[in-house]
């Protein structure tokens, strides 16, 4: 069978195998006593080691030799000078006390160092090596070149003039460099590519700087292209950094156009190769270029650059459901990140990102918000309409516009929604469902019909078709279709829609009587010629629109002159108020008359003035009827004899009317000769 295990005679095991293997534990360096750092120091060095510690006790003594030559050839070349300079007599290199024992100190310090390295070579450390330690962090007993120097010109009386410019010589840059190489042995690969990566980049910064340099020195002396480099350019695609150069430095040379033009160009040629440059590298037409080129003469390139950028998202309250606070709230816990669009403005905010379309939330469909631009919340600002009033919204599709006014309105008075184009009147019949408004009407008639149709609305908004100069952002094809053609058409259209609203409007009304003019353009043909066009035709005054910041209109603009309350209007600009381009107007009107005509506009002072004629008219025709009827009620007999008498009173009155018609023909004093000359005829 095989052995049983005598439990009486247990034997110990001894150590197995993995046991044997093991060495005995060491202390760390940092609980070893202080006899036990002496021993660490007399640990033998490896055939490496003492390679290198060869090396640097044979540089630095080569370095030694090096700089006592130095310092003999520059005491030399004092001593030149100075016998050299008339008035002082040569003076031999006085060799002072302190220099010896400085030169002492010298030896036996560099003693100490080479030991001192021996010993820390036994403690690498990473990233580094033990020379590069010493030219970071040199000892305060190590002496400097700097400090030798200061100390020669005190103590041979020489001026610090003297010297070089303080620096590392060539000589000690190579030293540098040796040391660096001898260090990088022990660096990784990596680091090594990272140290030389780092290098080459100060050298291309230093380039770049000199580049830019010369330059700006190029530009300020910029010759324009000849015809013939022109016609090259046309005939090739266009080379977009070269146009973008050249606008550059064109636009540099106009800065000071004086100083920096080329003789024999005039400003016209510079500024008409600039309009060609922006149109080939934004892809403008030529007409459209040259009108924002006027409107912005210096900040031309940031309104180009801004309508290159879209605009914030931004979004309206439905005050009449929620409020802002709640609707931020909701919208945060869905993932939208958003911000109040302004202090100018109480219900709208500025979506930066969103990860839910916003046109699909709960709290869109529920009617919480709408999706409208910043711009169009100006137009209903400057309007401000009062709960119970009676207002027309002339333009009023998608409805954004129209909403807004019926929640300030708090969904009191009545709305009358009208766009002339059926297919978008359908959007304003789904947002008012959607946002529960229900003081508005809807319908689709032609503006310029609209005071046939109805009259006598306390306030009345128009945000009339334009070119949309400025919503380029939104449509790019603005950039290149329009023309001087369809900005008249434009223009002529708006003036008979503004004439229009501004018959609609009643100048009798209580609490309103005031007409907002509005378009997304930025051309003046737009806007204030549209306006002073109104004020001339009209009974209407500019008003202040009530709205704190935009920049003023034009009263002045290139052979234009404007009314000067034309101030009294606001534009605003993508690139100084990040919205679209925008113009406001209010007028109020004062007056139901329209100037030059007996008409009015609405039931006025002119239609009353008109019937008081009328009747009067008609009383008088009634009196001389009733007269003819009492003188036929008398008797026969009675009337032969009035008869008589009547016919002959009735010729002296047909006379004596005759006569005062006459005077009145008759200058003063003809009369009379009139009347002599008839009596010698008969």
């Amino acid at each position: 069978m095989g052995r049983k295990r005598d439990p009486t005679n247990l034997v110990k095991s001894g150590p197995g195998r993995k046991t044997k293997k093991q060495k005995p534990p060491q202390i760390p360096n940092a609980l070893k006593n202080a006899n036990t750092e002496d021993d660490d120091s007399e640990k033998k060095l490896s055939s490496r080691q003492k390679t290198r510690v060869k090396k640097r006790i044979q540089k630095k003594e080569e370095k030694m030799e090096i700089k006592k030559k130095k310092k003999e050839e520059k005491l030399q070349q004092k001593t030149k000078k100075e016998s050299q300079k008339p008035g002082k007599f040569a003076r031999a290199p006085v060799v002072s006390k302190k220099r010896k024992v400085e030169e002492s100190e010298e030896e036996s310090d560099d003693d100490e160092e080479d030991e001192d390295s021996d010993e820390e070579e036994t403690k690498p450390v990473k990233g580094y090596s033990d020379e590069n330690k010493a030219w970071l962090k040199p000892s305060s007993k190590q002496p400097l070149m700097d400090s030798d120097e200061s100390d020669d010109g005190e103590s041979d009386g020489v001026a610090g003039d003297d010297f070089d410019d303080v620096g590392l010589s060539d000589d000690e840059e190579e030293d540098e460099d040796d040391s660096e190489e001898s260090g990088d042995e022990d660096l990784l690969p990596v680091e090594k590519e990272a140290k030389k990566l780092e290098k080459k980049r100060e050298k291309n910064k230093k380039l770049a700087e000199a580049e830019l340099q010369t330059n700006i020195m190029d530009m300020e002396k910029y010759t324009l292209p000849s015809g013939q480099e022109v016609e090259k350019e046309a005939a090739q695609p266009p080379d977009i950094t070269m146009v973008q150069q050249r606008i550059k430095e064109v636009m540099h040379v106009l800065a000071d156009f004086k100083e920096r033009r080329e003789p024999g160009r005039s400003r016209q040629d510079y500024v008409r190769q600039l309009r060609s440059d922006f149109c080939t590298y934004y892809s403008y037409n030529d007409f459209l270029m040259e009108k924002i080129m006027s409107l912005f003469p210096l900040e031309i390139q940031e309104f180009l650059e801004a309508n290159e950028v879209p605009r914030p998202v931004t979004i309206r309250t439905n005050t009449l459901k929620t409020r802002r606070r709640d609707l931020a709230q909701a919208l945060i816990n869905r993932g939208v990140n958003l911000d109040p669009i302004g202090k100018w403005s109480k219900v709208g905010l500025i979506v930066f990102d969103t990860q839910v379309p916003l046109g699909a939330t709960p709290e869109y469909l529920a009617g919480h918000y709408i999706l409208q631009g910043g711009s169009s919340f100006l137009p209903v600002m400057a309007l401000a309409p009062q709960e119970n009033e009676r207002i027309l919204d002339m333009a009023s599709a998608p409805g954004g516009k129209t909403t807004y006014i019926a929640a300030l309105m708090k969904n009191t008075g009545t709305i009358f929604a009208n766009d002339a184009n059926a297919d978008r009147a359908k959007a304003i019949v789904g947002n008012t469902h959607r946002m529960g408004i229900t003081n508005t009407i809807v319908c689709h008639h032609d503006g310029r019909v609209f005071p046939k149709i109805m009259k006598g609305f306390d306030r009345v908004l128009l945000d009339a078709p334009c070119s949309g100069t400025g919503v380029i952002s939104k449509d790019e094809e603005v950039k290149m279709n329009k023309d001087e053609r369809d900005i008249l058409r434009c223009a002529h259209l708006q003036k008979e829609l503004l004439l229009s609203a501004i018959d609609c409007c009643d100048a009798k009304s209580k609490t309103g009587g005031y007409i907002v003019y509005s378009t997304c353009s930025v051309l003046s043909e737009e806007n204030e010629g549209v306006i002073e066009y109104a004020l001339k035709k009209r009974n209407v005054k500019l008003v202040p629109t009530g709205l704190d910041f935009g920049r003023e209109g034009f009263v002045n603009f290139q052979q234009n002159r404007y009314h000067p309350h034309m101030k009294l209007t606001r534009r605003f600009y993508p690139h100084t108020h990040n919205m679209d381009g925008f113009f406001v107007a209010k007028l109020k009107k004062f007056s139901n008359k329209i100037p030059g005509t007996g008409n009015t506009s609405a039931d006025g002072e002119a239609e009353d003035e008109s019937s008081e004629v009328t009747d009067k008219k008609s009383s008088e025709k009634n009196t001389k009827q009733t007269k003819n009827v009492k003188n036929s009620t008398d008797s026969d007999s009675d009337d032969e004899e009035e008869k008589g008498k009547s016919s002959k009173k009735d010729k002296s009155k047909n006379k004596w009317l005759e006569k005062k018609s006459n005077k009145k023909k008759f200058k003063p004093g003809q009369f009379k000769k009139f009347k002599s000359a008839e009596k010698s005829k008969k």
